[in-house]
């Protein structure tokens, strides 16, 4: 059995939530003014408001990450989760995302948002299977975005 750890955030893991994702990006869209701005500014954006960043590690290497963007104090965005293709169908998505079930528990919030696209099938699958229903979309800054969703906690 291989083993899989989830660990937060550390400086060292910077490159891997950047490129984790751009690997995503580049393969359904294209990574946006937004998407850069967060990654040059990953401890500004996400850790310094109160969120956080977790990194699923398979045999001690990185296969995957997620951000917990918080919104407000009842609220928090559920973001920029990324599998490596090398570890997709081995589960990582689902520990990520119960990790971040776990996380907005722990912090008292009320829920957790999302924003994805329609045609990333494999996505909205994962996101119905935790509960997560569709809502009306509210502004972003992404144009890709075409749903969002939402868990009552």
């Amino acid at each position: 059995m291989q083993a899989t750890e989830i660990i937060t955030y550390h400086p060292s893991y910077r490159q891997n939530f950047v490129d984790l994702n751009k690997e995503w990006l580049q393969k359904y869209f294209t990574v946006e003014p937004h998407d850069q701005n967060t990654f040059d500014h990953l401890e500004q954006e996400i850790l310094e408001p109160g969120g956080e960043i977790f990194f699923c590690l398979y045999d001690n290497e990185v296969a995957g990450t997620v951000a917990m963007q918080k919104i407000d104090e009842e609220t928090f965005e559920l973001a920029k989760m990324a599998v490596s293709e090398k570890y997709k169908g081995k589960g990582l998505s689902n520990i990520l995302m119960e990790t971040c079930i776990r996380f907005a528990r722990d912090k008292g919030v009320s829920k957790i948002i999302l924003l994805s696209n329609r045609s990333l099938t494999p996505a909205i699958n994962l996101y119905r299977k935790f509960s997560f229903r569709e809502v009306p979309m509210g502004e972003t800054d992404y144009s890709r975005a075409n749903i969002q969703m939402e868990l009552v906690l």
